[in-house]
């Protein structure tokens, strides 16, 4: 194998204890219903919980330790219990990429006066660049996972449009 490599092990860490420290397993991640809390105590039907695996992704979450370093992109699993909303919202910095696990979602977007709609089912990928609006609603009677993945270490805080009432409330 080639020595030629950009990774360094930090000084004073074997191998195994600097692979280590980028290994998150799910036995030991929390689903965090409060990443989102001034979006659900605006309404309830924004009420979602992230389970973060790397970084701290795009929810406005200052830090989490018990996350793998995020040196290029962000990744995360969100719970989106039934009738619950993802109000629509953009990065101006990131594309961010939603992959469902379980369920089923309605996938909205806004870009310069258009919109469109999709619907996401298990193993569905969608890619939402930078500067697009996008928002989604669970409207199946039982809960959906999906994973969340934004192309930034620590992307901008996403604003909502300007008529809508989040666009408001201070975080």
């Amino acid at each position: 194998m080639s020595s030629e490599t950009n990774a360094e092990i930090p000084e004073g860490k074997t191998l195994g204890e600097w692979v280590d420290t980028r290994i998150a397993r799910y036995d030991t991640r929390t689903y965090d219903w409060d990443a989102l809390k001034f979006q659900s105590d605006f309404d309830p039907k924004y009420r979602r919980a992230q389970m973060r695996y790397m970084g701290t992704g795009g929810t406005g979450v200052a830090s989490d330790e018990n996350t793998v370093p995020s040196e290029h992109f962000t990744f995360s699993t969100m719970v989106l219990p039934p009738g619950c909303e993802g109000p629509m919202h953009i990065h101006v910095d990131v594309e961010e990429v939603f992959f469902m696990l379980r369920g089923k979602i309605k996938l909205s977007f806004e870009h310069e006066g258009e919109s469109w709609e999709t619907e996401l089912h298990e193993r569905d990928l969608a890619s939402v660049p930078a500067g697009v609006y996008r928002g989604l609603y669970n409207h199946g009677q039982e809960e959906a996972l999906m994973c969340v993945m934004l192309g930034s270490k620590k992307p901008v805080t996403p604003t909502y449009p300007a008529d809508h009432p989040l666009a408001k409330i201070k975080r």
